[in-house]
Parts: structure tokens; C-alpha cells; sequence
């Protein structure tokens, strides 16, 4: 699947929405990160990844990791669309006898690589699964979605030296930089500037988009990249994104939209989709 930018835009503004609407019904979820790095994970599994819902297990496929496991109110949408399963079975979420938690299950989810939730584990399977690959001479490549405060994980900056090591050219990890942690803006915590400066100082290969831009996020994506050094694109977006009232607040880790809200984002993001 290949979709134009215009294209991709629509499609992720519709994901945002159905995401919207499956938190609404499950009564909460982990909104503000779902919203943040959708437009990441919108254009990954409709133009860049080598990916096919009849065949999840396809030995050619590229491989996605949802570190920031969290974010699967925004993943299982993307998996729905994409056409795993059913759109259907979305409002079961988090509900008893779900396939779909909090956090993704590997053995519950079709499409779903690696059981994510424990943050700073990504990465280090992503290391692992790059490896992997690579022994065994396929031309595959591993996508990693991390957390900007799962940086704070001394687990994250092992597997940076080992990517680094091991020359994993077929390793791009993403960071979804929308600079809040459930616990605060990011800097109040613990600061990661100069981020750019530290993970070219691992031995990566750096670019700084805009994350919540279609056409930065996909040129990142297609852009030649250094053989033999894994990528890391840091991505700064918007906690919240598509919603103007609950934009860039960190309270929004979790919730649910109030009636005012959700009628507010049925119009900013339907017109989007319909545009």
C-alpha cells in the first residue's frame, strides 16, 4: 500500500477519530500518546512498511514494536484499518475477554510482534530482532516506537550501543517527542536536550521532524540513510493531537472526553477525514 500524503492525512485524521470513539466506549484509555504518534504509525503501515494482514507472519515482512505499549489505544485502530481484523471488535476494548488491553499481547492480537508495556524493553528487542534478521540474510526492517520519557530508561541507551555496534542499518527507531510523561512536562522531570547531540554521540544517524506532519514524518521515513548505522527519528508532536482543547496538556496522559470534547473532535477531525 502506497497512499499519497493528502491521502494519508485523511486516513489518520479517521483512525484518530475511531480512536477517540473506542476510548470513549471502553470509559478511558490512554489518549493524549495514542493521539500524539498517530500520524507515525498512520504512515508506517499505509506507505512505508512492507507489511500483509493475510499473511502477519510472512517472513519478508517488516517488523513494528509499540515500546510505549500505552499508545495501543492508537495501535489496534491502525491494525483495524489496515485490514487484521474487524473493525467491529474495536468496542470491546479493554473490556472482559478482549484481545485488546491497556498494553498489546503478542498472543492476542493479529498483526501485534512483540507484547509491549514495561517501558525501555523496545528497544532492546528491536536490537535483538534487527540481529536477527540480518543472520538470517532477510531484507527486512524494524520499526520501534518509543516514548519521549521512556529515555529516562537506562535499558533504552544499552540497546543504543549495541545498535551502534552491530552496524544495524535495518534498525529505525521513532521517538514520540510530545515532551509530557504522566507525570509532568518532561524537562521538569528529567531533561533530554540535547537529544539530537546524544544519540548521534551513540552512533546513530539523526533527524528532527516535525511528527505531526505527514510530509516530514514520510520523507523521514524514505530518506537514504548511512549504510550500517541505525536511524533515530525524533519526532516532536503534540500530546493530544487533533483535539485543540486537550493539546499539549500532560493531564491527558489518560481520560476521557467529556460530550463537549468528543463534539469537538467529531468536527475538527470528520472534517479532515472528508476534506
Amino acid at each position: 500500500m502506497h497512499l499519497t500524503i493528502p491521502e494519508l492525512e485523511k486516513k489518520a485524521a479517521k483512525i484518530r477519530l475511531r480512536s477517540i470513539e473506542m476510548i470513549e466506549t471502553a470509559g478511558g484509555g490512554h489518549i493524549g500518546g495514542s493521539l500524539s504518534a498517530m500520524d507515525i504509525m498512520t504512515a508506517l503501515y499505509f506507505r512505508i512498511m512492507k507489511v500483509n494482514p493475510n499473511q502477519p507472519k510472512d517472513p519478508n515482512r517488516d517488523w513494528f514494536i509499540l515500546s510505549a505499549g500505552h499508545k495501543a489505544a492508537g495501535f489496534v485502530p491502525v491494525l483495524s484499518e489496515r485490514g487484521y481484523f474487524g473493525d467491529e471488535l474495536l468496542n470491546t476494548f479493554n473490556k472482559l475477554g478482549s484481545p485488546f488491553g491497556m498494553h498489546p499481547d503478542k498472543n492476542k492480537i493479529v498483526g501485534c510482534e512483540v507484547s509491549t508495556g514495561s517501558l525501555g524493553h523496545g528497544l532492546p528487542m528491536a536490537v535483538g530482532i534487527a540481529l536477527s534478521l540480518r543472520m538470517d540474510k532477510l531484507d527486512s526492517t524494524v520499526y520501534c516506537l518509543m516514548g519521549d520519557g521512556e529515555n529516562h530508561e537506562g535499558t533504552v541507551w544499552e540497546a543504543a550501543m549495541g545498535a551502534a555496534q552491530h552496524r544495524l542499518g535495518n534498525l529505525v527507531a521513532i521517538i514520540d517527542y510530545n515532551k509530557c510523561s504522566m507525570d509532568g512536562p518532561i524537562d521538569s522531570i528529567v531533561s533530554l536536550e540535547p537529544i539530537v547531540d546524544k544519540w548521534k554521540a551513540f552512533g546513530w544517524h539523526v533527524i528532527r521532524i516535525d511528527g505531526n506532519d505527514m510530509a516530514q514524518v514520510v520523507a523521514a521515513f524514505e530518506q537514504e540513510r548511512p549504510a550500517g548505522k541505525p536511524c533515530m527519528i525524533i519526532a516532536d508532536t503534540l500530546k493530544g493531537k487533533g483535539v485543540p482543547s486537550i493539546e499539549g496538556d500532560y493531564h491527558w496522559h489518560y481520560g476521557v472526553l467529556n460530550e463537549k470534547q468528543l463534539e469537538q473532535a467529531r468536527r475538527e477531525l470528520g472534517g479532515k477525514c472528508n476534506g
